[in-house]
């Protein structure tokens, strides 16, 4: 179990890392300049944005660390499957989102993180940093798993994209997701396996 908690806390920093550079990154209005107090409302605007977006963000991850713990008591994986796919459904549909190769997408995800999660939950130790060190033993194995996982998160955008009109809006910050999200992990993986001089 402690394990599980270092795995999901480490997701739900960098979920929070995601939206908070996604927000600090949007130009600042004029408003700001000429209202006093707007510091406050935009501040109460950005927790809630950052939340919102955080917890969106997260969905899958968890879903995914919840499948991997089962899985590693349980043999059935087809059933695990099923019960993940009629999640990510509802979870969709309560955003409007739903499609099939949405959902789709999201499984190929999920199947990916759940291979990475019962990897990190049979690794030794007591920070994520080292069960990511133990589980892939050096910064190569890591950058293929990230590589694998980056992928497909794109097919996710892709679908998301592709449900929701193609908009240049929506390539936008569909692109400036991913930007952040290849930021923290690059300093993620030099922070875990540091260059050898």
């Amino acid at each position: 179990m402690q394990k599980y908690k270092l795995i999901l806390q480490y997701e739900e920093n960098f979920a929070r890392l995601v939206a908070l550079g996604l927000w600090i990154k949007r130009p600042i209005s004029p408003w700001h300049y000429l209202l006093p107090g707007m510091f406050i409302f935009d501040y109460l605007r950005r927790s809630a944005a950052v939340k919102n977006y955080s917890a969106t963000f997260l969905f899958p991850r968890k879903l995914a660390l919840d499948l991997s713990m089962q899985a590693m008591s349980r043999t059935d994986k087809k059933e695990l499957f099923r019960q993940a796919e009629e999640n990510i459904k509802e979870w969709l549909a309560a955003f409007k989102m739903y499609s099939e190769e949405i959902k789709d997408r999201h499984m190929e995800q999920i199947g990916i993180l759940m291979e990475h999660y019962i990897k990190l939950l049979k690794a030794d130790g007591d920070e994520y940093s080292l069960l990511v060190k133990n589980t892939y033993g050096n910064r190569t194995n890591y950058e293929n798993f990230i590589e694998k996982l980056t992928a497909a998160e794109n097919y996710v955008d892709l679908a998301i994209a592709h449900h929701l009109g193609n908009t240049e809006e929506i390539r936008k910050r569909l692109e400036a997701e991913r930007e952040q999200v290849a930021e923290l992990r690059k300093k993620e993986v030099q922070k875990i396996f540091p260059a050898q001089l």
